[in-house]
């Protein structure tokens, strides 16, 4: 069904969808959305940063130290 919209098509729902919402509706919703997946980029980062942190706190070397002669 959808595999025949086509360019036509396309830019029939474009003009439809800027006639309904208007310019500044659509430019303030485009906007939301960058800030949308810009905050989920940025939680990724931080998650993977915590992630590789916290593997490098739990690979260290932790081998007690050998006890000397208290004689």
């Amino acid at each position: 069904m959808l595999n025949n919209i086509g360019l036509p098509g396309l830019l029939l729902i474009a003009v439809v969808v800027l006639v309904l919402f208007g310019r500044g509706k659509i430019s303030s919703l485009m906007g939301e959305v960058g800030k949308g997946i810009t905050a989920f980029k940025r939680g990724v980062k931080d998650a993977n940063d915590e992630i590789t942190d916290d593997t490098g706190e739990t690979a260290r070397d932790i081998t007690p130290e050998p006890e000397k002669d208290k004689a």
